[in-house]
């Protein structure tokens, strides 16, 4: 049972996660972005970890969502062009594609079978999290929210019309 939720919510996770590549529009874009990270919260779920779960969807499905469509409004972004991509990501993409699936399907059938972790054996309740958080990780902690505060402040520079020299003179 346990198994084939998973393959469901892995299976809604890719196909959420190429629906926000292949999409046009970048609204549509961030919704699909919503969908990936409410199916890695029912992930965890299933992995015993219900606070890691919750806070993905109050923080990244809440919080990082709204930012991004908030930037998404204020650039006005519309339909977007799709190219064909650059000749060097077509040269180092696929056979790094093809590596990267010949490495996962080496350690999905070269696994030892009595070494993994049960469902629900990570241990971790929401204090402990908590002071790891906010004392051994507390640099990388502030480090992101500054960078957020940065990419708040270019969207708003960007999204500010240019002022003429006239307006400047005067």
């Amino acid at each position: 049972m346990q198994l084939g939720l998973f393959f469901v919510f892995a299976t809604i996770c890719v196909v959420g996660a190429l629906n926000l590549v292949l999409q046009r529009h970048p609204v549509s874009s961030a919704l699909s972005l919503i969908v990936v990270m409410a199916s890695l919260a029912a992930e965890y779920l299933l992995l015993g970890a219900e606070f890691v779960a919750a806070v993905q969807v109050i923080v990244y499905a809440g919080a990082i969502m709204v930012l991004f469509v908030l930037v998404i409004m204020l650039l006005n972004a519309g339909e977007e062009e799709h190219t064909f991509g650059s000749k060097i990501a077509t040269w180092l993409g696929i056979p790094g594609l093809l590596a990267l699936s010949v490495l996962t399907a080496w350690a999905l059938l070269y696994r030892e079978t009595g070494a993994g972790l049960t469902s629900g054996a990570i241990l971790g309740d929401p204090r402990s999290i908590g002071k790891l958080l906010f004392h051994e990780f507390l640099l990388p902690f502030e480090i992101t929210s500054v960078l957020i505060l940065i990419a708040i402040l270019g969207a708003v520079v960007l999204a500010s019309p240019p002022h003429s020299n006239a307006e400047k003179e005067g």
